[in-house]
Parts: C-alpha cells; sequence; structure tokens
C-alpha cells in the first residue's frame, strides 16, 4: 500500500471551522460526493488548477494514509486514475502538516517546496 502523503486543498475559513469542531468533515464538495476527496502528490496540482484556479485563500493538507485505515479507497475518477477518497471524517491525528498554499504572480498555486 501507498504510504506516501496525500494531500487535501481546503479554504482557511474551512479549515479553522474544522478546527474548533475537533474534526474534518469535508467541504462543500465532499459533502455532496459523501466521502473527502484528496490527491496524490502527482494529482494535487492539476486538482488546484482545474478546481481552485486564483483562490487566494487556501491551505495544503498534508495527511498520512495509513492513519486513515479502511474508511480511505483509491477510486478510478479523472481519466480512469485512482485517486484516495475518505469515506468518513478526517481526524487531525492523521493530518501531517498545513502550509499556506500561495499563488504566482501568473495566478497558479505555487507548490514549490510544498509536496513530500
Amino acid at each position: 500500500m501507498n504510504q506516501q502523503p496525500i494531500y487535501k486543498i481546503v479554504t482557511d475559513g474551512e479549515w479553522q471551522a474544522a478546527r474548533s469542531a475537533g474534526v474534518f468533515k469535508g467541504a462543500a464538495v465532499d459533502l455532496a460526493d459523501g466521502f473527502i476527496h484528496f490527491s496524490t502528490a502527482g494529482q494535487v496540482q492539476e486538482t488546484a488548477a482545474r478546481h481552485f484556479a486564483g483562490q487566494t485563500d487556501l491551505l495544503l493538507i498534508a495527511v498520512d494514509p495509513a492513519a486513515l485505515g479502511d474508511a480511505l479507497n483509491y477510486e478510478p475518477s479523472r481519466g480512469g486514475a485512482l485517486f484516495p477518497h475518505l469515506y468518513g471524517d478526517l481526524s487531525f491525528d492523521a493530518v501531517l502538516w498545513e502550509k499556506p498554499l500561495p499563488v504566482d504572480g501568473n495566478g497558479r498555486h505555487d507548490f514549490a517546496g510544498l509536496l513530500s
């Protein structure tokens, strides 16, 4: 099983609300789909470009997939690629780190130095 971190992009407001609640139940799209969407290191930049273009209030959250247990499934999505989906809440115990996701001068998210 892949033990590389998986990543979640969230707004700072969503993350701070989750911190106050003690658990992350997901963003609106996650709640609508019934699972929390994650990306691998190889997928997260395209995820940012497709779903968060130009947004500046974002955080990149790194999560230990081993800490999520059987609630984490890799399922086909974009072009048949397997994306990590969490069927349950994200405990902060599984979070490795959280960092601001900056936008460069061209309006693209700058992942330099962020991905493990």
